[in-house]
């Protein structure tokens, strides 16, 4: 199976990566249109991206400020029983982070897809927790 992983750096402590990538508000502002969910383990996370986008995920990791895992069990085909997940190292005032996106069936033209968009969502929730950056959900693809 292929998996999506991305590595880099955030000029901020881990509480504020972890916050970012945990809470409703932090997800509204990189990543979701609109989230709900409570960091831990067993919880139902809404990611709303549109009408034809509300997924659900499952918490399956979390310990505060250093990962936090969601499995996916409402989504397209292509993104069901897959976990996309953090992994936060506290260095000084960096947080070191690891993105996973891991399960997927294929190397198909959605996971190429994923790949490229997932790294343009962490550069836009690194910018956002280190500059306090906001880009419109719609414009997100586009900077």
């Amino acid at each position: 199976m292929p998996d999506i992983l991305h590595d880099f750096p955030i000029q901020a402590p881990a509480a504020a990566v972890f916050a970012a990538v945990t809470s409703a508000a932090g997800l509204d502002q990189w990543w979701t249109l609109r989230a709900a969910g409570e960091p831990r383990v067993g919880a139902t996370y809404e990611l709303f991206f549109g009408p034809e986008y509300d997924w659900r995920a499952r918490v399956s990791r979390c310990t505060p400020n250093t990962e936090f895992e969601l499995e996916m069990t409402r989504a397209d085909t292509d993104w069901l029983g897959t976990k996309v997940g953090f992994r936060l190292e506290q260095d000084g005032k960096v947080t070191k982070v690891q993105f996973w996106h891991r399960g997927w069936q294929d190397p198909n033209a959605h996971y190429r897809t994923s790949n490229c968009c997932w790294a343009m969502y962490l550069r836009i929730l690194r910018r956002h927790v280190e500059h306090g950056e906001v880009v419109e959900y719609d414009r997100r693809l586009d900077v």
